[in-house]
């Protein structure tokens, strides 16, 4: 039986045990704008409403957040959705098994250039001012030709952390347009609230990273954005909440508690009635630290492309809730393990499959809310391929046929070392 055979229709929920309850939990979170139902969830009341406090700890970088949730600092976290995958993989420094029973929504991220970079692709391409994100990754495969034709330093990309979407999908979008992520350019991490710095000082020439610090780089005239996560794939999850899975067992009257908590608080989100209140909560110093009015018009899709006024509208740019976006869906682990296997990470295995898929659990999130919130289709199933949910190269991911999706591109990375018989 494969791994899409077990894990095709609904999973059993979990029996219950007897533990200790939470009734206060410490919450680690990065400021951004997609941290918006954990912040909110605190703010407004829909914790308090399920009996619970939450205490939250704005933190640096994705790694300390890791590390935190993973020596106890953190009870919970607000996580990047690759980082369960990957802590249950056994990847990354001090790998600590996570798993996510909560997505906290769709959308929010976004690919920016250097200004001096996206008119050089002007430069040597007919690139309109409200080009395709894809028109856009060949005018900088372009640019970048010139640039090694000149003997040039290939340009420095930021992203927030290597088990990221953000990485997955700059890389995703460079390899569509023909750049090859390793070779072509050069990868490093920056944390969110610095990219706008870096960009401005040179240190770096773009970045993938969440709201509100694409438009932050725009207004300040340093950047371009060129993409956003909509672009690329509507339904990528962009931001979960992350838990030790035996922290979960002992206490799962917190857990669905804490679900609903958030159920709640996702639905008031997406209201765009609220935001001009969310904004103001978000702006705070114990929060993002932004303008709220660039946090206000992040949140209506409203993006200044760059200085010069070209602007565009992304509708539902955040999906705090709508379209079951807070459901974690193990098929979309699963595409998230595919990329990790496309770029050397690790190696496919029906094993590191298995895995990969146990990271997000529906069987705790409709324990919580019951079968009528989750979505009627199976939690594996074929991805990219209905309207308005498409890949941007127009690929579709089938998770029965994993070796032939990966296969399939025309830009990867070598193979990771197979893995050994008792890995299979």
């Amino acid at each position: 039986m494969t791994i899409i055979e077990r894990f095709s229709g609904r999973l059993a929920a979990p029996v219950r045990v007897n533990g200790k309850e939470q009734k206060i939990l410490r919450a680690g979170f990065i400021p951004l704008v997609d941290a918006s139902v954990l912040i909110a969830a605190a703010e407004f009341g829909f914790a308090a409403k399920e009996g619970l406090t939450l205490e939250l700890a704005k933190d640096v970088s994705w790694a300390n957040v890791r590390d935190r949730l993973a020596f106890r600092q953190f009870d919970i976290a607000h996580m990047l959705s690759p980082m369960p995958v990957a802590s249950m993989l056994g990847l990354g420094s001090n790998p600590s098994s996570t798993i996510t029973p909560f997505s906290l929504g769709r959308g929010g991220s976004a690919i920016t250039l250097s200004v001096r970079l996206f008119d050089r692709m002007r430069g040597y391409a007919d690139l309109a001012e409200k080009a395709s994100a894809l028109e856009n990754s060949r005018a900088l495969a372009k640019a970048l030709a010139h640039m090694r034709e000149r003997g040039e330093t290939p340009p420095t990309f930021g992203m927030t952390y290597p088990f990221s979407s953000h990485n997955y999908e700059f890389r995703y979008w460079l390899a569509a347009g023909g750049i090859d992520p390793d070779r072509d350019v050069k990868l490093v991490v920056v944390p969110p609230p610095l990219t706008s710095d870096a960009l401005a000082a040179g240190a770096i020439d773009g970045f993938c990273v969440g709201a509100p610090w694409n438009m932050v780089a725009s207004e300040r005239g340093v950047g371009r954005i060129v993409a956003a996560k909509q672009d690329i794939w509507p339904s990528a999850p962009e931001k979960v909440i992350g838990m030790r899975p035996e922290w979960a067992e002992s206490h799962p009257e917190t857990v669905s508690r804490l679900i609903v908590a958030l159920d709640a608080a996702a639905r008031w989100c997406d209201l765009a009635e609220n935001h001009d209140c969310l904004a103001e909560a978000l702006a705070d110093q114990r929060y993002i630290a932004a303008p709220a009015h660039i946090i206000r018009h992040v949140l209506a899709g409203e993006f200044n492309l760059d200085a010069r006024g070209n602007r565009r509208v992304i509708d539902r740019y955040f999906s705090f809730h709508r379209g079951f976006a807070n459901y974690p869906r193990p098929s979309q682990a699963l595409w998230i393990f595919s990329q990790m296997v496309r770029w050397g990470q690790i190696a496919l295995s029906e094993r590191n499959m298995k895995m990969a898929a146990s990271a997000y659990r529906p069987d705790l999130y409709r324990l919580a809310l019951g079968d009528d919130a989750s979505p009627d289709d199976a939690d594996i199933r074929i991805e990219g391929d209905t309207d308005g949910d498409r890949f941007m190269d127009d690929q579709v991911f089938d998770p029965a046929n994993m070796a032939a999706y990966i296969g399939g591109f025309a830009v990867k990375t070598a193979p990771a070392a197979q893995p050994s018989a008792e890995d299979i």
